[in-house]
């Protein structure tokens, strides 16, 4: 089968306290939005220690239109997309000739020609590379990036496929917009870029670290509302339910036990939980409906404190952590929730030898 030959992730060089942001949000709601003093300890609430953003914090005290944001977008996420690329490319001990094929995933920012486009161009990648973005899956699009990229490598064997995520999510704060949603995701969301390379086993020597097994996708009916963006001609406004913790509470064991009884698993055969964290709620919600002993988030947690919820990204950065910092040998399962509202699982087989 195919496997995760390389993870790469990116650090921005304006990481910011909590704290700090926590009294911006307060200065900048508290004039038009009645309830900032009973809900700023929201920001205490999440376990955020720190937020990755791509821009200084004092910069999003500042008016910006949505044509500037997404022009930031643009110019953000090639350079460090190219940044991570290259990080990636290196770890994997590969040129950028043997790439095959390149998925794009993000949800934060609008580009035609995508951003696909732009990043093979600026870097002088194989002109001939099958181009996929995968635009408007949220928080779910890293998992369902990885299941699209290893379908790419099992039809081709020789594949070697570069996943990127990018997830801007600071640059979609619109600071007109007084509702509680932009509030409480101006204390959640921040930003990730993350690239990943998945080779087909005609590449295979030995075995991988990170092997493809099986993978699942499922939007449930009639929750649209759940999750996702307003168009407004300010730009993109947050709509998020605070009934997500309920929804995976009601569904998520069901989902994966039913998933993992397919390649003839059960949930205690997981060894390692690589799930995006969404919040502190959210991750008290997989905990209780999972029932797994041990602090099997620690890691989901450990990315969520230091980076804040950087959407599709978020679960590279788990990935990544898992896979640099150690791992059980055994099964690992990748899972996100995602606006539709949808659930994305990838199972992974891991190695140390």
């Amino acid at each position: 089968m195919p496997y995760i030959a390389a993870t790469s992730t990116i650090n921005f060089p304006y990481k910011t306290e909590q704290q700090a942001v926590k009294a911006q949000a307060h200065a900048l709601f508290s004039a038009n939005f009645p309830q900032t003093d009973r809900l700023i300890f929201a920001f205490d609430n999440t376990e955020i220690l720190t937020r990755n953003f791509c821009k200084p914090l004092d910069w999003y005290a500042q008016p910006t239109t949505f044509e500037e944001r997404n022009n930031d977008y643009q110019t953000i996420t090639l350079e460090y997309s190219i940044k991570a690329i290259e990080d990636c490319i290196a770890k994997a001990g590969i040129v950028k000739e043997e790439i095959t094929d390149i998925l794009f995933v993000s949800t934060t920012g609008l580009a035609t020609p995508s951003m696909d486009a732009l990043i093979i161009n600026s870097m002088r990648l194989n002109p001939h590379i099958n181009r996929t973005p995968i635009w408007g899956l949220g928080c779910g699009g890293g998992v369902s990036g990885v299941a699209k990229a290893n379908t790419i490598a099992i039809a081709d064997p020789n594949a070697v496929v570069l996943l990127v995520a990018v997830e801007l999510c600071s640059l979609t704060l619109i600071k007109s917009d007084y509702s509680k949603s932009n509030f409480i995701g101006s204390s959640l969301f921040s930003d990730g870029v993350a690239a990943c390379i998945i080779k087909g086993d005609a590449h295979t020597t030995a075995t991988p670290k990170a092997a493809y097994v099986a993978a699942s996708s499922k939007l449930y009916y009639d929750s649209l509302e759940v999750m996702g963006w307003e168009f407004k001609d300010t730009g993109f406004k947050v709509l998020f339910s605070k009934d997500i913790p309920t929804f995976i509470h009601e569904n998520v064991k069901h989902d994966i036990t039913e998933f993992l009884q397919k390649q003839n698993l059960q949930l205690s055969d997981i060894r390692n939980f690589i799930f995006h964290p969404g919040g502190k709620k959210v991750l008290e919600a997989y905990a209780d409906a999972l029932q797994v002993e041990g602090d099997f988030l620690q890691k989901t947690r450990e990315v969520m404190n230091d980076n804040g919820n950087m959407s599709s990204a978020t679960v590279l950065y788990v990935l990544d952590k898992f896979l640099s910092d150690g791992f059980e040998d055994g099964y690992g399962l990748m899972m996100a929730m995602g606006p539709g509202f949808s659930s994305e699982m990838v199972l992974l087989k891991l190695s140390n030898n």
